[in-house]
């Protein structure tokens, strides 16, 4: 489970995130939407120790990031891309985070497959398309069998079977119990993915509860999507 309580980061005197709150359960999965600027990305990099609150807490399994033992075999999470080097092959770079976190170099050939790149092993990733690079962010990410995901805009690049692929799996993962958040500026990927939405603007929570909850009332999602951000918009 994730638990983000009475968050706030300020950049100088702008507020990137303020007094935001909520959860992602175990056995679901947690859509965290808003529009590009809204605050995610600072929210998830406190959540992953890659940044500092001013206040407020942001726990996996009840602990902050830093403080599990075992990062990897906790939490699986992907921000931006795959970050290997262009000039290492796709099992080169995945032995290495292997090795790094203590895993079995044996998990590399499984998470290739799981993710469809065991032909593209021994290619180098500087050939690798986009969709191909957030593919081995995503092996990378499942290599220690973590309990937690956290990634952001993950459809980024993917064809449409790409997309099908990832919203199946992911959607197969939290029903095995895990816990699944998922960040994106897009509604529709998220209402088609999603168990549960937290939606964000201006750095504020503005709407949560579950999918159906959050789209009431609305003729699209598009239409849902607009009303639950525009009506925070401080202009």
């Amino acid at each position: 489970m994730i638990e983000v309580s009475r968050l706030v980061k300020r950049h100088g005197t702008k507020p990137a995130v303020h007094d935001v709150s909520f959860t992602a359960p175990a056995g679901r999965v947690t859509g965290f939407l808003g529009p590009n600027g809204a605050g995610k990305s600072s929210t998830l990099r406190i959540l992953l120790g890659l940044d500092s609150a001013d206040s407020g807490t942001a726990f996996i399994d009840g602990k902050p990031y830093r403080a599990l033992r075992n990062p990897l075999r906790t939490v699986g999470s992907l921000l931006e891309g795959s970050g290997a080097h262009p000039s290492r092959t796709a099992r080169a770079h995945l032995s290495w985070v292997a090795t790094s976190n203590g895993i079995s170099r044996a998990r590399v050939a499984e998470v290739l497959e799981t993710v469809g790149l065991s032909d593209a092993a021994r290619k180098r990733v500087g050939t690798f398309s986009l969709g191909m690079n957030q593919r081995l962010g995503l092996a990378a990410v499942l290599l220690g069998e973590p309990e937690v995901l956290v990634l952001d805009e993950p459809v980024n690049g993917l064809d449409p079977l790409g997309i099908r692929w990832l919203r199946e799996f992911l959607r197969s993962y939290a029903a095995e119990g895990r816990t699944v958040l998922l960040s994106s500026h897009l509604m529709s990927e998220l209402a088609s993915t999603a168990d549960d939405l937290v939606v964000i603007n201006h750095g504020r929570i503005v709407h949560s509860g579950s999918v159906e909850k959050v789209t009431a009332g609305h003729a699209s999602l598009e239409e849902a999507f607009f009303a639950l951000t525009r009506k925070d918009d401080p202009c």
